[in-house]
């Protein structure tokens, strides 16, 4: 078996198009069902959603999948991924699944697995799951007739989330006074995000809340935060917090609707964990992505930045393996390992919002500690995905970028997981340079790798 179904977050591409068929997601059910029997009376596995039409599809061939190979479903309908991820932590199941392809448009999707623990399945479980799913010769491992699952639909599932997500916050405080645009991109998390903020007392302005199968993401959410920054302005709100399709990721802004990314919101809340001595070894985990401020920025607090591959998941096995407590990428992934065993926006947002209550200042006073250098990021479609050091005149275009900056800036090259992309990040102090420095790498994959 040489293909690999799974990305750096599941499986993900355009439905009816392989490996987003009915056929593979049916597979996966048998062979994910296959893996994780362990021997007990019944096995459980939690499936949920985001509010893609061809949810429904996915759902069905899952859960066709799983009860065959004996194990019990449970239904939770569209739901935040992070949702899930606590949900089989709570529900005591084998096996938690995702139906969603995050910030995609709505006629891609995807599916992503948690373990028992919450946690996203390493590399080595994800390549045995795919030879099972890839082989046409598999042999499944049918239980008796008797042994067969059953399917079930959770109603109370919100509640319990919005239970969690409150117990993270502060019992001390209240968001009473608190004026918070919110928008939910259309998609998973617009019945729980608007309820867990309003019954801890803030009044809230929905945005991106009227999923109607095909709209998630579409020109809302965490793309496109000068949605929330206009609306901030528009209504005078404290705060403007944005989300992704299945709500694992936020950006916000603040009251005069300044945009932050996620090195922005990590700063902040290791800034305070720090002042607290909460922060152990004084880590603070992110990607190669993170901007170079942020690490000056930790460097001059006394505390590190360790830096990890592109993937909220890798950032989480590094801060399992040193013990950090705070993590995340630029792109808004934050993970509370005190509180969550992956990305959660909402998470996130209750607590960036206890920090400006117990402060007691607006974000912008808060936030204005780390100032970004200028980066660019350029995605180019590529036909094949070389390594870029087998391409030699695309070596040749880093170099000279590289020499040209004189190590004050930064080159970064790597392959999206889930698309065929290759990704440009070039880094600087000048941002008219930095632009004319990421064109040139542009230019040579574009000659090279088409």
């Amino acid at each position: 078996m040489n293909q690999r179904l799974f990305g750096t977050d599941g499986l993900r591409g355009q439905v009816n198009i392989f490996p987003m068929t009915p056929e593979v997601a049916l597979r996966l059910g048998l062979a994910a069902g296959q893996f994780f029997r362990n021997g007990k009376k019944r096995h459980r596995v939690v499936i949920g959603k985001d509010t893609r039409l061809s949810g429904y599809v996915f759902e069905t061939a899952l859960t066709s999948g799983f009860c065959a190979n004996g194990m019990d479903v449970f239904l939770v309908g569209p739901m935040p991924t992070p949702a899930i991820s606590f949900l089989t932590r709570n529900m005591r199941a084998d096996l938690g699944v995702v139906i969603s392809a995050s910030h995609n448009p709505f006629m891609d999707n995807g599916i992503k697995f948690f373990d028992h623990e919450g946690f996203k399945l390493a590399d080595s479980v994800e390549d045995e799951i795919t030879s099972l799913v890839m082989n046409t010769d598999t042999q499944w491992d049918y239980p008796p007739s008797e042994r067969v699952g059953r399917a079930h639909r959770i109603q109370d599932a919100g509640g319990r989330y919005i239970v969690y997500l409150k117990h993270s916050f502060s019992n001390t405080l209240t968001l009473d006074g608190m004026k918070i645009v919110l928008d939910c991109a259309n998609g998973a998390a617009y019945g729980v995000a608007p309820s867990v903020l309003e019954e801890l007392g803030a009044k809230v302005i929905r945005v991106g809340d009227k999923p109607d199968g095909i709209n998630i993401n579409s020109k809302c959410g965490s793309l496109y935060p000068e949605v929330i920054s206009h609306a901030v302005r528009e209504h005078g709100a404290d705060i403007g917090l944005a989300l992704d399709g299945d709500a694992d990721r936020l950006i916000v802004c603040d009251e005069n609707g300044r945009i932050l990314d996620g090195d922005q919101i990590m700063a902040l809340c290791a800034d305070e964990l720090l002042k607290k001595e909460m922060l152990p070894g004084g880590m603070l985990v992110a990607t190669v992505m993170s901007n170079m401020a942020l690490e000056l920025f930790m460097k001059e607090r006394g505390g590190k930045l360790l830096r990890t591959p592109v993937g909220d998941r890798y950032v989480v096995e590094v801060m399992r393996r040193e013990g950090a407590v705070l993590g995340g990428e630029q792109s808004g992934h934050l993970i509370f390992r005190e509180h969550s065993t992956t990305g959660d926006g909402l998470l996130a947002a209750l607590q960036l919002l206890r920090i400006m209550q117990e402060m007691e200042k607006p974000l912008s006073e808060l936030s204005n500690w780390l100032e970004p250098f200028p980066q660019v990021l350029k995605n180019v479609h590529v036909e094949r995905k070389i390594p870029f050091e087998e391409v030699e005149q695309v070596q040749d275009a880093v170099r000279k970028v590289e020499d040209a900056m004189a190590g004050k800036g930064r080159v970064l090259l790597r392959y999206s997981g889930t698309e065929a992309v290759a990704r440009v990040m070039v880094e600087g102090e000048n941002p008219d340079k930095v632009e004319e420095y990421a064109d040139d790498i542009v230019e040579a994959l574009k000659k090279h790798l088409r």
